[in-house]
């Protein structure tokens, strides 16, 4: 064979394209390549949250709602109150301790179910919203019991029942569990609005605050 003929055929059988083999574990190596930079990224997505957490959430929740209660419990009805004409419906004593503790644990357990939506930055306002409820809830009893203004405090509650009732709303989108736990506690401050103003004016003339 001429040599320069031979040259040739030489150069053709290195130039040759890679056989199907090679193909393959190169296309292999790409993919490893993808799904190991895929891999980082997901290892860079945030944790989910661990049950102590929740717990310990849950707790902070009960807390802040008793804190409330026990600063009510600060002023005591006493005998101003033990001397105020009453309505024939107004319910015995012993029954607002049971049932303000029912109502305070409910209320903690719907914080707590709109926090684990997302927490305090997905649910800003209806956790804001909760918690001015709650201010709310413990201004009235030093209204009433400590400065001995019911007229004062049926105006406290309206605004009251009109938090409570915008916190119910906006827990609704969130959590419809979380909104029904919030029911009983609209109902029963509605009640107690009632029983305000039936002793304010029972006891008061009706412009006196």
């Amino acid at each position: 064979m001429h040599p320069t003929l031979k040259k040739t055929c030489i150069v053709c059988t290195h130039a040759e394209p890679p056989s199907g083999l090679a193909r393959v574990n190169t296309r292999r190596s790409e993919c490893k390549g993808q799904n190991d930079a895929g891999a980082g990224v997901n290892s860079a997505e945030p944790t989910p949250i661990s049950t102590g957490r929740h717990i310990l959430v849950l707790m902070g929740w009960v807390f802040l709602c008793f804190a409330a209660a026990a600063f009510g419990g600060l002023f005591m009805p006493g005998e101003w109150y033990a001397s105020l004409k009453k309505p024939t419906w107004n319910p015995p004593g012993w029954v607002f301790g049971p049932v303000w503790t029912a109502l305070y644990t409910m209320m903690a357990l719907a914080a707590w179910l709109v926090w684990k939506r997302g927490g305090f930055a997905a649910q800003r306002r209806p956790l804001a919203l909760f918690l001015v409820q709650l201010g709310l809830n413990a201004a009235w009893t030093p209204l009433f019991f400590g400065l001995h203004r019911p007229g004062l405090a049926f105006a406290e509650i309206v605004l009251l029942w009109l938090a409570i009732a915008a916190t119910l709303a906006t827990f609704w989108r969130v959590s419809r569990a979380a909104a029904w736990l919030l029911a009983p506690y609209l109902a029963w401050v509605s009640f107690a609005a009632a029983l305000n103003l039936a002793l304010w004016q029972l006891n008061h003339p009706i412009s006196q605050l």
